[in-house]
């Protein structure tokens, strides 16, 4: 039948349906008809009670076939295993895992200096290939002052929680919650141990994900963005001279648009509002002489208000206006 089909250009599916003419078919398929090799119920009710056995029910379809093979045992192949066992819905992890609820996202707020501390450590190149230096830094969310900093060799469990001990003792009070990312220091058991010893609240990231710290990361993105920022440092100390001189001036020159254009040592420390009157001051007597140069009258261009300078607002107008320090 083959060839004769070769020879005269007709496929086989042509000439049965030819011989075997059924007509135009309406409705739903007929089921199938299993072939003759395939195995019948009882069979396959006897696979699936193996597969279910006490001494089965925790193996995976492999097993079970492999050693019902050496015991001189043969049902049927492993993929007919699995068709049995997918129809009977048995095609799952069948051990207990564990489930952990979904990581929540951590928000803070701060609504006063020293309330909310940020911290980690940041690379800095060091003379040649493979020389690296680790920068400490704790910034103050609601203000953005950099209470404390360290340069060292290597990064080390021990020395955070020292830095992290020496920068509380300095600043005079130690804040009620310390954020930080879930790095080996931050997460360690020196740190772990010391905040709790304190009674500080400990807040971390969410794995992976770099923008619940975001203060210290844009802080980190200001200091490597400095005009004058080496491409590489030509020793430990020449590192440290270079860090001493930026957050000096970020503390007191640097004028941080997040919190009103005001430097975070004048937020920190309580002059910011004497500084926005003052700044007002200017405005009106700019205004009072040439009066035509403003549309909105004496009000325009008002000073950038600082941090908890405005009535409550909700989160989501704290957050876009910045009246509040929030950690996202």
């Amino acid at each position: 039948m083959t060839r004769s089909c070769a020879l005269t250009g007709i496929s086989r599916a042509t000439h049965y349906r030819h011989v075997n003419p059924k007509g135009p078919m309406h409705g739903p398929w007929l089921p199938r008809t299993p072939p003759p090799q395939a195995l019948d119920t009882a069979e396959r009710d006897r696979v699936l009670a193996l597969l279910t056995s006490p001494a089965y029910r925790d193996l995976a379809i492999p097993q079970v076939w492999a050693r019902e093979l050496d015991e001189g045992r043969y049902w049927c192949s492993v993929s007919t295993m699995y068709r049995i066992a997918r129809a009977a819905g048995q095609v799952r992890e069948r051990r207990r895992l564990a489930t952990h609820p979904a990581r929540v996202r951590p928000e803070l707020v701060a609504r006063g200096p020293s309330e909310v501390w940020s911290w980690d450590i940041t690379a800095l190149k060091g003379p040649s290939k493979g020389i690296w230096y680790k920068c400490y830094v704790i910034l103050d969310i609601y203000s953005r002052y950099v209470t404390g900093w360290l340069v060292a060799a290597a990064e080390d469990a021990v020395v955070a929680k020292d830095f992290l001990d020496d920068a509380m003792n300095r600043n005079g009070s130690q804040p009620h919650t310390i954020h930080a990312d879930r790095g080996g220091s931050m997460v360690s058991k020196p740190v772990s141990e010391l905040l709790v010893d304190l009674r500080v609240i400990r807040s971390h990231s969410r794995p992976r994900t770099s923008n619940d710290n975001p203060y210290s990361e844009a802080q980190f993105k200001t200091l490597k963005y400095m005009p004058d920022f080496p491409e590489r440092f030509g020793s430990l100390e020449d590192a440290r001279v270079f860090c001493d001189e930026f957050f000096m001036a970020y503390n007191h020159e640097h004028r941080h648009s997040g919190i009103g254009m005001h430097t975070p040592a004048s937020v920190h420390f309580g002059t910011a509002e004497q500084i926005r009157t003052q700044r007002q001051a200017t405005l009106n007597q700019a205004y009072a002489e040439h009066p035509e140069r403003s549309r909105a009258g004496p009000d325009h261009p008002g000073c950038p208000k600082r941090p908890g300078s405005t009535s409550p607002l909700t989160s989501r107008n704290r957050r876009s206006k910045h009246n509040l320090s929030h950690l996202t």
